[in-house]
């Protein structure tokens, strides 16, 4: 796509949530994640590419020894729309024994992020817990996982911003944007 049909794809794009909403939501999300994990020096894991954004404003936000790495699985690519999990890159560090904290951009249906967190399980790890600033609202979750840290509850619609991306454009957006039926 070219730089002009994006601009005009976002200027019909309406604001779900705006900046100063998120940044309180990663405040509150760092304090729960901080209470739960400061006394483990957790390996803090990012799923690529999505996890980049809400990672980089929730590791600010942790005052408290931890290690990062990142990994990266999908089901999307470019595409808007899921398939087969593929692994491009697992984590560097061993998980062995370590506690785990993964971060994502969103919880839709589920099937990435819980696929990932039986991994870390499968390698070993004392504990897992993953965060997403992000809850799509819909019936169609995987069964039996729910992330232990969630921000907010959107509307089941087509989100952009705050890592989340149409075509692999609009994740450095800050706050939620919906973009318009159709795109």
């Amino acid at each position: 796509m070219h730089a002009a049909e994006l601009n005009a794809l976002l200027a019909r794009a309406e604001c779900l949530v705006d900046a100063e909403r998120m940044e309180r939501i990663y405040d509150r999300l760092a304090e729960e994640i901080r209470r739960d994990l400061e006394d483990k020096v957790p390996l803090v894991l990012v799923v690529m590419t999505g996890g980049v954004v809400a990672a980089g404003k929730l590791l600010t936000r942790l005052g408290f020894p931890l290690e990062i790495d990142y990994l990266h699985a999908t089901r999307y690519g470019e595409a808007t729309s899921g398939g087969e999990l593929r692994w491009l890159v697992r984590p560097r560090h061993s998980l062995a024994r370590r506690h785990v904290l993964i971060i994502d951009d969103i919880f839709d249906e589920g099937v990435t992020l819980k696929a990932i967190v039986e991994a870390c399980q499968m390698d070993g790890a004392a504990s897992v817990r993953s965060a997403v600033p992000v809850n799509k609202l819909h019936n169609r979750k995987v069964a039996g996982f729910r992330p232990e840290y969630i921000g907010l509850d959107v509307e089941d619609r087509f989100l952009v911003g705050e890592g989340m991306d149409f075509r692999g454009y609009f994740r450095n957006l800050n706050g939620i944007h919906v973009l318009p039926d159709n795109p």
